[in-house]
């Protein structure tokens, strides 16, 4: 018998092991359809996914009446530039889904980028402080060095074409 026709069955083995977790990464991988805002997506199946561990601030909600809060778009932005048509990974935490129904998790990019620790290491989030998780640690490291260093809603916020107005306003009234 040709030496190459010899297969060993731990090689088998071997190969049929790496193969199902290549297969299993790429069947369990989900498609974020849209994000509703810095801490929640809806998967291209309608599910909502609320991010596990994190708090983004609340977008506007004109259908319900309800005002944004500040940095709540540019949380949003930051979240939808990541994941929003792209496809994600999705892990389970101790709790499947929250009071609102929506099924939570930690997501994670194709290349292993965990985007909820992206989410408050770059201060677009905060920690989640009112159920245990098991990065919480971890996370609350990152939030404390992102307003250290002043990073997403932490930082200072630019001048509003409103501040403008009133600085011009109160210089004019300064000069009568």
């Amino acid at each position: 018998m040709n030496r190459l026709m010899r297969v060993k069955p731990a090689g088998i083995m071997a190969f049929s092991f790496c193969f199902f977790f290549f297969l299993q990464g790429l069947l369990l991988a989900e498609k974020v359809n849209y994000v509703i805002d810095g801490d929640t997506v809806i998967l291209a199946d309608n599910q909502r996914v609320r991010l596990i561990g994190i708090n983004a601030p609340e977008t506007d909600h004109p259908r319900y009446g309800k005002k944004g809060q500040k940095y709540g778009n540019e949380s949003k932005a930051y979240l939808k530039g990541m994941v929003e048509k792209k496809e994600v990974r999705l892990e389970s935490g101790d709790e499947s889904f929250d009071r609102f129904g929506r099924r939570l998790a930690y997501l994670y990019l194709p290349d292993g980028t965990f985007v909820n620790r992206k989410m408050v290491e770059t201060g677009n989030a905060e920690v989640f402080r009112k159920f245990p998780f098991k990065f919480r640690k971890e996370f609350l490291e990152l939030e404390q060095a992102a307003r250290a260093n002043k990073l997403g809603m932490w930082g200072e916020r630019p001048p509003s074409f409103w501040d403008w107005i009133a600085e011009y306003w109160a210089e004019f009234n300064r000069k009568k």
